[in-house]
């Protein structure tokens, strides 16, 4: 059930009517009819803009289409009033049995927010995509968890939806694991090492030398890396990637898919991307333009293979193999987006930190040019976490090296915290990420205040049961007639918000709008709650009278089941009771 769903059908069949009877031209098209909540909630419950956005093409004033609509709308039972306002905005109130069974619909049906958006579309979303180099830090957490919930979320708005996490296991940097990971196995035979600028000295990599002396003995100890090296690399990935997997379940976070870019060398796959955009004639022997700004020493113009990415809308063409024959580091990105796109995905989501920015219209370039256009790609950056304690900046941790880990942020505050936390602005904007704060029993501490909504239903519940049947089930039959005071319609009304929110937020890939909208909703209960100490009959709980506390707590239980869905989606797991 969404309810403005529902509205707008009577808004079209409504248009439908006045076009027959010919009060509205034929052929006009109504795709930019909207119903929505109100600027102002005094206005009513629902508005609508057909008359402003039909006014234009039928050549008529959008008052005299705003009044004959609302005459059609006054006739359906749902429409307790239609208003016309300023040069054609129509006001709608519901009547109340509308609301009422927006609880009971709450109630009984077990989908009630979910969405047939996706249309079983395949979609997939990659996130995370650390170098396996070492245990995944603050900044990666925030990118895990809007991945993770921007997956649930699509899941839970009809999508098929596959999570990635593409290992970047090809480049120089695993190299420099190795030689890492042979330190720690060296001073695991007793001998002192240094590590020596751009190799990983955090503790971390000390168990994985132990492991490898363990698994070989001394066999590498004084020799050459043509000797360990390949076998070592291979060594460290496998034990890193181990330690990912074992960071992102301290989340709850499991990926259906790992896809190594060192697969696709060797494999032909880059080769067959690069011919296919060959094929379309967006490959090219060129020399670059100068970089913009200070010119490097070494810069000089060479020809290289270039790919015509400005024909798909990116700034400049870029190289995709260099003068000597290497391929550049763009090449296995397009590879493997070519292998996303041949596996059939209809949408395609990445999330990149802040520092990608400039990936952003090279990969959209490629995938459109790779699917000629028929696949989106959306990529979403994550911007920076500022981490505090004491009002100090948290510091690093000794255990990482250089930076603070994911588990230093979970083990300080729990999963649900950082998660729900990491959720609390959109995915673009800096968050600030305060150990103290995120911790505080209040109401400027959205993840509390929606958990202490969720444990005080529960709490009226339980205290109801003592003298009435309070089952979902029977909650669903009773007389909810008497929830009619302004602030039970309130929460009614944020109720019925939920599968329109999901909706937008499905489409805008923002599950941020998922924890404001949870915030909302507890704001709307605990101002219903508060409203109780002064006003006896709005008490979630009537002593002695069974049916109005029925009626009551069917409100409540239904803004209960709204959270749980909403704190799934995020990946929170809701407080029974708080202490």
């Amino acid at each position: 059930m969404n309810l403005f769903a529902d509205i707008r059908v009577l808004v079209m069949d409504s248009l439908d009517q006045l076009t027959a009877e010919g009060a509205l031209p034929a052929g006009l098209s109504t795709d930019a009819v909207a119903v929505e909540p109100p600027r102002d909630a005094a206005h009513g419950d629902m508005a609508t803009n057909a008359a402003m956005v039909l006014a234009k093409p039928a050549k008529m004033n959008p008052r005299v289409i705003a009044e004959a609509l609302a005459a059609k709308l006054q006739a359906d039972p749902r429409i307790a009033a239609a208003d016309v306002a300023g040069p054609g905005f129509l006001n709608m109130r519901l009547a109340p049995g509308v609301w009422q069974g927006v609880v009971r619909t709450v109630l009984t049906d077990a989908g009630f927010g979910r969405s047939t958006l996706g249309q079983g579309q395949k979609m997939l979303v990659e996130y995370v995509s650390a170098n396996p180099t070492g245990p995944l830090h603050v900044g990666h957490t925030r990118g895990a968890v809007f991945g993770d919930a921007l997956a649930s979320l699509l899941d839970y708005a009809g999508y098929d939806v596959t999570r990635e996490y593409y290992i970047n296991d090809g480049g120089a940097q695993v190299d420099v694991l190795a030689r890492s990971v042979y330190l720690r196995y060296l001073e695991a035979h007793g001998q002192d090492v240094a590590f020596e600028d751009g190799t990983y000295p955090g503790d971390y990599l000390i168990p994985v030398g132990q492991a490898l002396k363990d698994k070989v003995g001394d066999a590498f100890v004084g020799k050459g890396e043509d000797v360990w090296l390949d076998e070592i690399r291979l060594f460290a990935t496998d034990a890193m990637m181990a330690l990912i997997r074992e960071d992102l379940a301290q989340l709850g976070i499991v990926m259906d898919s790992f896809f190594s870019e060192k697969s696709l060398y060797g494999s032909g796959l880059i080769e067959k991307s690069i011919a296919e955009l060959d094929a379309k004639g967006l490959i090219y022997q060129g020399v670059l333009e100068p970089p913009k700004g200070k010119m490097p020493e070494d810069w000089e113009p060479r020809e290289q293979t270039l790919f015509r990415s400005t024909a798909h809308g990116d700034d400049v063409d870029r190289p995709v193999q260099k003068s000597d024959g290497a391929w550049t580091y763009f090449a296995p990105d397009i590879a493997y987006h070519y292998d996303k796109v041949q596996r059939g995905f209809a949408a395609l989501i990445d999330v990149f930190g802040a520092d990608h920015g400039g990936y952003v219209k090279r990969m959209k370039a490629a995938v459109s040019a790779l699917s000629d256009g028929k696949v989106p790609l959306d990529i979403k950056l994550t911007q920076l976490v500022k981490l505090y304690k004491n009002g100090e900046p948290f510091k690093m941790s000794k255990r990482a090296g250089t930076f603070v880990t994911l588990r230093d942020v979970v083990d300080q505050v729990g999963p649900d915290v950082t998660r729900f936390h990491m959720l609390t602005r959109k995915n673009d904007a800096p968050l600030d990420f305060d150990f103290d704060k995120v911790l505080e029993q209040s109401k400027d501490n959205p993840v509390f205040y929606v958990n202490y909504a969720y444990a005080r239903v529960n709490s009226a519940v339980a205290k109801a049961a003592e003298f009435a049947d309070v089952s979902d089930a029977t909650l669903a039959g009773v007389d909810l007639s008497g929830l009619t005071h302004d602030a039970e319609l309130t929460l009614i009304r944020k109720l019925a918000e939920w599968p329109r929110l999901v909706d937008i937020a499905a489409k805008g890939h923002e599950p941020h709008r998922i924890a404001f909208y949870l915030y909302d909703l507890a704001s709307d209960f605990h101002a219903l709650y508060h409203q109780g100490n002064s006003e006896p009959g709005l008490r979630f709980v009537q002593i002695g009278d069974s049916d109005t506390t029925q009626a009551k707590i069917a409100l409540i239980r239904a803004v209960a089941i709204v959270i749980s869905h909403g704190l799934g989606i995020l990946g929170v797991t809701p407080a029974e009771e708080m202490r």
